[in-house]
């Protein structure tokens, strides 16, 4: 994902948007320094942005990692890039992913970058790689944009955000990790599908985290038949809730043909496509020997520096191999991530990989809860 490492020139402000109370934002001073809260009483709207008050921000797994120091960050900064929230304000006419007009009041999600909309990336269809990228929760704090992430009251969105209406139904539990390991799930399976259709198909999803059940989830209801691979046996249990015909365990030295055997149970003679959703260098390995001739393998698990791996071409060649990677998602992912999950957040337990609410105060606790060991998701709710 590219940084900048201070956010470009701003437009003049078109309406300073007064907050009372003032806004709240957590800020990041660094690796092994706690958050500070700082207060923001207003906000300078240029033409175009927006200013959207958060309901519920969760905390994702590069969050963790990036406090950890396995991220290289700009500080200080406000990090969290999956949330839900209601618009607030309005500076200018601004529309939604489907062409219509934005109103003040309306529940959305956003994308976690903004784009220039106008460089040869974004009219290539990738935005999420745009030459002027902006990327919430990623920025460092600056003068007339602090609220730049999702662990914060409210968060000001840019020119060329992403911006999807929602239902008033859904959880807000559901949808904010649509922002990221939703739509990400999303973008997945639809450029595997562009390679190897997935209805019918032997599915693998190396990795049982937000991403990879998402992916089970969606991928099972367009007709696959899904195995899901993670050394987790709670995360396995989890996966055969998510529409998993089969699991098994990577490391179980005990049972190395568990894979085969799995193939065998789903009624497959080989795997068609493989989602890599953990991130490990061995579950990257495991994708590129074990699917079959003509399938795809698609990387999106891989997110911070790892192992480097060895590559076969004589393989590759042979096999007619496809190999892709994804790395966020385009407007359009995003859109049809929240339609399926409203259409189907009730048949899969979404709403249960979220733990508990926590007080944004309690930042650096939600962030220590969401590490190895604890929930999917952790919340954070401005509101308590």
């Amino acid at each position: 994902m590219t940084t900048r490492l201070a956010p470009p020139p701003v437009a003049a402000p078109a309406w300073h948007v007064e907050l009372t109370p003032p806004a709240v934002a957590m800020v990041w001073l660094g690796h092994g320094r706690r958050h500070e809260a700082v207060a923001v009483p207003g906000v300078a709207l240029a033409e175009g942005e927006v200013l959207v008050a958060i309901e519920l921000a969760t905390v994702c797994g590069s969050d963790v990692r990036t406090v950890a120091g396995h991220r290289t960050v700009p500080t200080p900064l406000v990090l969290g890039h999956e949330f839900v929230g209601r618009v607030a304000a309005i500076s200018g006419t601004v529309r939604t992913v489907d062409g219509s007009r934005l109103r003040e009041g309306e529940r959305v999600i956003w994308s976690t970058t903004a784009a220039c909309l106008v460089c040869d990336r974004c009219r290539r269809g990738i935005p999420q790689k745009c030459r002027e990228l902006r990327t919430y929760g990623r920025e460092r704090l600056a003068p007339r944009w602090e609220l730049t992430g999702g662990f914060a009251s409210h968060a000001h969105l840019r020119p060329g955000t992403a911006i999807v209406r929602v239902d008033e139904a859904t959880p807000a539990e559901v949808l904010a990790p649509a922002t990221c390991g939703t739509a990400t799930a999303w973008a997945a399976v639809d450029r595997a599908d562009r390679v190897v259709d997935v209805d019918g198909a032997v599915v693998l999803v190396t990795g049982a985290g937000l991403v990879g059940l998402t992916v089970s989830a969606i991928a099972t209801d367009r007709g696959a038949r899904v195995i899901v691979s993670d050394p987790d046996p709670a995360r396995r249990a989890l996966a055969l809730r998510f529409g998993a015909a089969a699991v098994v365990d990577p490391g179980d030295p005990a049972r190395p043909d568990d894979l085969a055997r799995a193939v065998a149970a789903v009624g497959g003679t080989e795997i068609d496509i493989v989602i890599e959703a953990s991130g490990s260098s061995a579950a990257v390995e495991t994708a590129l020997c074990e699917v079959g001739i003509g399938g795809v393998v698609v990387l999106v698990g891989t997110v911070s520096p790892s192992a480097k791996i060895a590559f076969d071409p004589e393989q590759a060649v042979r096999t007619l191999l496809t190999v892709r990677g994804v790395s966020d998602y385009s407007p359009d992912d995003l859109a049809a991530a929240a339609g399926y999950l409203h259409a189907r957040h009730t048949a899969y337990p979404f709403a249960q990989l979220v733990g508990e609410r926590m007080p944004l105060a309690e930042v650096d606790a939600a962030l220590a809860a969401a590490g190895p060991g604890g929930p999917v998701r952790v919340a954070l709710a401005p509101g308590l």
